[in-house]
């Protein structure tokens, strides 16, 4: 399987945490801080497990912004700012 790197946001949604991964527009849930970003990663590798099988991992690493180095390895985008706004 390709190992990749990706961010986790979380938020608490009432007795949940919900982590997110803004890359991919992967999410998952649990009933901590650490059980959610878990069960996100678990999400992630089942998704790119069976991206892999179907032939179409390149092309969704491609259109999530993923760009490959000298080595072959896949780099996520870079977040290069988050704020907290309102209005």
């Amino acid at each position: 399987m390709v190992k990749i790197e990706f961010d986790i946001f979380v938020f608490k949604e009432d007795e949940n945490y919900i982590a997110y991964c803004p890359e991919l527009d992967i999410s998952s849930c649990g009933s901590t801080i650490e059980h959610s970003k878990e069960m996100l990663k678990t999400a992630i590798r089942l998704f790119l497990e069976e991206a892999e099988k179907m032939n179409t991992l390149e092309d969704i690493l491609d259109e999530a912004n993923y760009k490959k180095d000298a080595k072959g390895k896949w780099l996520p985008p870079k977040l290069v700012a988050t704020e907290f706004a309102g209005l």
